[in-house]
């Protein structure tokens, strides 16, 4: 169905990031080591604490979207982590990782057509993948913003 197609596609670009501003990587790129666990003044979190939500909400979307035996988080104790900084060196990149996997993941059940975008999520209350994508997708954009703001606020950002 070339509809259905279209909007896989349409969907997939959303998630990706890449038309109305700054995509993940992009965001990310060359984040200075020293930077990131600091909270600049007027900010609420450190650039840490953003992307750390980023990846435990998106996870958590897909973990929701594709697992019948999915356990709902507790908000907002389970959506932060408990640090300002990253708890060692390898700790950002590890989050960077499984961000873009688990990122990767929605895209393919995005891309796959035995998704049913529209029907609802069994063990959901009315949910479908279709909103959930849009959650994902919304919830990125904001959040990538956020951490922008932050590079900014830093000093940072080109």
């Amino acid at each position: 169905m070339p509809k259905d197609r279209d909007l896989r596609q349409h969907l997939i670009k959303l998630l990706s990031g890449r038309d109305a501003h700054a995509d993940f990587d992009q965001t990310i790129h060359e984040f200075p080591i020293e930077l990131r666990g600091k909270t600049p003044k007027g900010a609420q979190h450190s650039p840490w604490e953003e992307l750390e939500h980023l990846r435990i909400a998106q996870w958590d979307i897909l973990d929701f979207s594709t697992n019948p035996e999915y356990k709902e988080k507790e908000w907002p104790k389970d959506y932060w982590p408990s640090t300002a900084a990253p708890p060692d060196a390898k700790a950002w990149d590890k989050s960077v990782r499984a961000f873009r996997k688990d990122l990767k993941a929605m895209c393919d059940l995005v891309e796959d057509e035995k998704t049913d975008l529209f029907a609802k999520i069994p063990h959901g209350s009315g949910q479908t993948i279709l909103r959930e994508v849009l959650v994902v997708a919304d919830h990125n954009a904001y959040h990538l913003g956020q951490i922008v703001l932050l590079r900014r606020l830093l000093g940072a950002w080109k």
